[in-house]
């Protein structure tokens, strides 16, 4: 039923709460007499509030875990459809290549020309490349993105190389420093295809945006400090990776630096930031910066050859062939796989945090969607084979595996001239976009605590190490969730003049008091982490307001009334809160309501004895009926 009335037709602007400074903690206000009363209530239509349809326990679990482990329904478009139809669907829908596949032209295959850049883990060249021939071509078959490309990826190769080599030094041993590696990425393939074949894909969600875009940040400064080693051809430099460290490490040895690198370096890191500018401000120039690191490996390498390579470092000699097998340095015993075990997770969880980000951003953009959990089999797979085929952990398309494979084949000998000073420039020009001041800006204009959360991962890489970082930011944003579960947002409302919609009195300043009717919103669910102090924040809301109604001359407190509109859910020990909460304000001649529960709460409130200690009467279909069914409204 719907109650016409005159107010129908006003409307109200939704206004913003007045700014707080969350570093300032200031005492509770004084009471004060001003605030406006509302004297008479508008006449009201009561409704009953009404249990969803009674559902038995293997139904309602069924539905439960399907909304847990299957969100998005992904079966729903095999219904209604013929057996030779779904059996194209589930073609398509484990090999998502022929899906898109059949769509692909001209101008998309113009797009997908480009290179990668290398690596930081302290491998040898060779398996970089390596690593852009395998995983793309298993990515193109099993993955649900037709942008992304996969390749190694600088933040989780800095991980991998300063988790290993605190225990291996890859100069001394690398042979086993080489095996850790494998066996790092096979794990990281283990893990990341688990989640995927679990349904598990919401664990990697627990990093917020706050706290990737300051671990990226600082990842990012730390991955360019890295790379003066080879701008400044430094020989000894240190295996730390802390920012002190690192500086340390660079003036100690500044006798080590070569004018001929220093000159190179500087000149083509200028030509690469330059191109870089120049594509960011026109879209239309992509190009320029796309082309820019292969024409300055040309280039350099035209030089180094020339010049013969006096004063600067090649990467000399690259064994031709393709990928050989590394099965059999997978290790899985010994003192080392524990660390191996460690170093996947982390690897596995950063490349699949910036490879999912990128296939939702390029799917947004282009109209289509990217399962979660396919992404996350697809690049895990990837990572299994390609442990097994000597390359290490990836997030590149066909185009890019067919270039690296004419390259592997016969263009090897071309790179003996490469100056490891251009790869060291490619790199700081590919990272240093990570480093996202304006979004930081944004998170101090919207959310102090997201800031902080932003600075305290950015230090966290900065001045301890990558883990610590990557610690640090998982930390907080657990942190956060669980403030906001124990700390729930909880206002006091009053009535909008002229309508029966009941709001925040801090939002809205017009809203008015019902006298003897304290009226408070709980905006979070209810559960075992929140709901004592869900009872004594009432309880002090309670006391406040019975000390502005002494002051102001006004009658005190006779009924709360608990907006119950944005509870989500509620579990026993938030039952019990709320009967225990009766309990305490039957003893004050107080009545406890509620109103506006939604289904499944109301659903656990009437399947319980709390519910039938409220009964039928002290539950509302909304404020204004809790308001106008209460019998002391106008009793002073």
């Amino acid at each position: 039923m719907v109650v016409n009335n005159k107010v129908d037709s006003l409307s109200y602007d939704v206004e913003a709460p007045p700014p707080t400074t969350p570093a300032v903690v200031s005492a509770p206000p004084t009471p004060r007499c001003e605030a406006p009363v509302m004297t008479t209530t508008p006449p009201v239509e009561v409704h009953k509030v009404s249990a969803p349809e009674r559902r038995s326990t293997a139904k309602a679990l069924k539905q439960r875990l399907a909304e847990v482990f299957f969100p998005d329904d992904p079966l729903h478009q095999f219904k209604n459809q013929s057996f030779a139809r779904r059996l194209v669907l589930a073609l398509q829908y484990f090999f998502p290549i022929f899906h898109w596949g059949s769509a692909y032209n001209l101008r998309l295959l113009r797009s997908d020309v480009g290179i990668s850049y290398a690596k930081l883990a302290n491998l040898p060249p060779i398996i970089g490349l390596y690593s852009s021939f395998v995983p793309p071509l298993i990515y193109s078959l099993l993955g649900s993105s037709r942008d992304l490309a996969v390749g190694p990826v600088s933040i989780a190769s800095l991980v991998m190389g300063s988790m290993l080599r605190q225990a291996v030094s890859p100069d001394q041993e690398p042979i086993l420093y080489l095996q850790l590696a494998f066996t790092s990425t096979f794990f990281a393939g283990v893990f990341q295809a688990s989640l995927g074949f679990l349904r598990l894909g919401f664990i990697v969600d627990f990093l917020s945006k706050a706290t990737l875009t300051g671990f990226m940040g600082g990842a990012a400064i730390i991955v360019s400090l890295q790379q003066l080693k080879g701008l400044l051809g430094i020989v000894h430099f240190t295996s730390q990776m802390g920012f002190i460290q690192v500086m340390h490490s660079v003036i100690k040895h500044h006798d080590e630096w070569a004018w001929q690198t220093i000159l190179m370096g500087v000149a083509f890191l200028a030509v690469l930031l330059t191109t870089r500018h120049i594509s960011a401000r026109n879209p239309k120039l992509f190009w320029v910066s796309a082309a820019a690191p292969l024409t300055s490996v040309i280039i350099s390498t035209i030089i180094s050859f020339v010049c013969k390579a006096h004063g600067i470092s090649v990467i000399g000699d690259l064994p031709k062939g393709l990928n050989p097998p590394s099965a059999n340095m997978l290790t899985f015993s010994g003192s080392y796989v524990g660390l191996a075990i460690n170093t996947g997770i982390m690897t596995g969880i950063l490349s699949l945090t910036e490879g999912i980000a990128v296939g939702r951003t390029f799917a947004s953009i282009n109209n289509y969607q990217v399962d979660g959990n396919k992404e996350m089999m697809a690049i895990g797979v990837m990572n299994m084979a390609g442990s097994c085929a000597s390359c290490y952990t990836a997030v590149s398309n066909i185009v890019m595996a067919s270039a690296v494979l004419v390259t592997l084949l016969f263009l090897m000998p071309l790179f003996h001239y490469t100056p490891n000073v251009i790869l060291s420039a490619i790199i700081i020009t590919a990272v240093i976009g990570l480093i996202d001041v304006q979004g930081a800006a944004k998170l101090w204009k919207v959310d102090k605590l997201d800031f902080l959360a932003c600075m305290a991962a950015f230090l966290g890489v900065l001045l301890v190490s990558v883990q610590m970082g990557l610690a640090i930011a998982v930390g907080i944003s657990l942190f956060k969730i669980l403030l906001q579960v124990t700390r729930p947002n909880m206002v006091v409302k009053g009535v909008v003049p002229g309508t029966t919609s009941y709001r925040s009195m801090v939002q809205y300043r017009e809203a008015m008091r019902v006298p003897s009717f304290l009226v408070v919103g709980v905006e979070s669910a209810i559960y075992f982490a929140n709901s004592m102090y869900l009872v004594e924040r009432i309880m002090r809301f309670l006391r406040e307001e019975d000390e502005r109604a002494a002051k102001c001359n006004q009658c005190p407190v006779r009924c709360i009334i608990l907006d119950m509109s944005a509870v989500a859910a509620i579990d026993t020990s938030g039952l019990d809160a709320l009967a225990e909460l009766k309990r305490v304000l039957d003893k004050r001649n107080i009545e406890l309501v509620l109103a506006n529960p939604v289904g499944s709460v109301t659903e656990r409130l009437y399947n319980s004895v709390v519910g039938k200690t409220f009964g039928s009467d002290r539950v509302f279909f909304s404020v204004a009926e809790a308001v106008a069914a209460a019998p002391h409204k106008t009793q002073p």
